[in-house]
C-alpha cells in the first residue's frame, strides 16, 4: 500500500500518524509540505515515512491520494497532480465541504482515477502537524461522498482505510452534507468568532476578560481554529450557512 498525503497539518498528520501504527511491511506513506521546514517536524513525529515538496513525486507511486488541505486550495491542487496520477488511483479529501469539491474533482481529475470525497467529523482548536494525534478519529462519524463514476472497489479501499482510523463511514449527497454541517459545525464556529470578536472589542474588555472562565472558554473554542480554513469554508458554503445564521 501507498499512501500519499497532500497537507501535514492536523487532520493529514493525524491520518498519517494513525496509518502508520497500522502500517504493515511494504507500506509506504509519503508527506507532501508546501513549507520545507515544516518536513523535519512530520519525520519526527512519525506522520510519514517520507517527505516531498513536489506534486509529482508525492503522488506517482501513489495508490491512494489523500488531500487534507483548506478548501480552496484543493481546486489549486487538483491540475497540479492530475497528470501525475497512476492509473486506477483514489483520490479524496478532507474538506469541511463538500458540493465545491466534487464538482472539481469531476473536473479536474482524470478519468482514469476515482474520486471519493471524504470529510472526518473530528477536529480540535490546535492547528498544524504538531497538534497531530493518531486517535483524533478514534468513534468518530466521517463522511464519504463517492463520485457517480466511482467503482465500487475504490469506494471500499476508502471506507476501510476509514475504518482504520478507527472511524465509522457515512455516507452522504454533497449537499445534504454540507446543509447538515453548516448547521452543527459551520455556525457554531461564526457564533464562537463573533462572540469573540463581539466582547475583546468593548471597552470594559480589560476586566471582563479577568472575570472570563469556562462559560466562556467553552463558547469561545472554536474562534481559536485554524482562520484559513474557517474562511475557506464559509466562501464555499455561503448560501447553505446564511439560511443557518438566518
Amino acid at each position: 500500500m501507498h499512501v500519499a498525503i497532500i497537507g501535514l497539518g492536523l487532520i493529514g498528520g493525524s491520518i498519517g500518524l494513525a496509518l502508520k501504527q497500522l502500517a504493515k511491511p511494504g507500506w509506504e506513506i509519503v508527506g507532501y509540505v508546501r513549507r520545507p521546514e515544516a518536513a523535519p517536524i512530520a519525520l519526527r513525529l512519525g506522520a510519514v515515512d517520507r517527505v516531498e515538496t513536489t506534486f509529482k513525486d508525492t503522488v506517482r507511486e501513489a495508490e491512494i491520494v489523500i488531500i487534507a488541505t483548506p478548501v480552496l486550495t484543493i481546486k489549486e491542487i487538483l491540475p497540479q497532480i492530475a497528470d501525475y496520477l497512476p492509473h486506477g488511483c483514489v483520490v479524496t479529501d478532507t474538506a469541511s465541504t463538500k458540493s465545491q469539491v466534487m464538482k472539481w474533482a469531476e473536473d479536474l481529475l482524470p478519468s482514469t482515477v476515482d474520486f471519493i470525497g471524504g470529510h472526518p467529523m473530528a477536529g480540535k482548536e490546535a492547528y498544524g502537524t504538531q497538534a497531530a494525534e493518531a486517535k483524533l478519529f478514534q468513534e468518530c462519524t466521517y463522511c464519504l461522498t463517492p463520485a457517480e463514476k466511482a467503482s465500487p472497489t475504490s469506494i471500499d479501499q476508502v471506507a476501510n482505510i476509514v475504518k482504520k482510523l478507527g472511524a465509522t463511514p457515512f455516507f452522504i449527497d454533497a449537499q445534504e452534507h454540507d446543509n447538515l454541517v453548516a448547521g452543527i459545525s459551520h455556525l457554531p464556529m461564526l457564533l464562537s468568532a463573533a462572540l469573540v470578536s463581539t466582547t475583546a472589542k468593548d471597552a470594559s474588555w480589560n476586566k471582563m476578560s479577568i472575570l472570563a472562565a469556562s462559560g466562556y472558554r467553552d463558547l469561545t473554542r472554536l474562534a481559536s481554529g485554524n482562520p484559513e480554513v474557517n474562511a475557506h469554508i464559509c466562501l464555499t458554503n455561503q448560501k447553505t450557512i446564511l439560511q443557518w445564521v438566518d
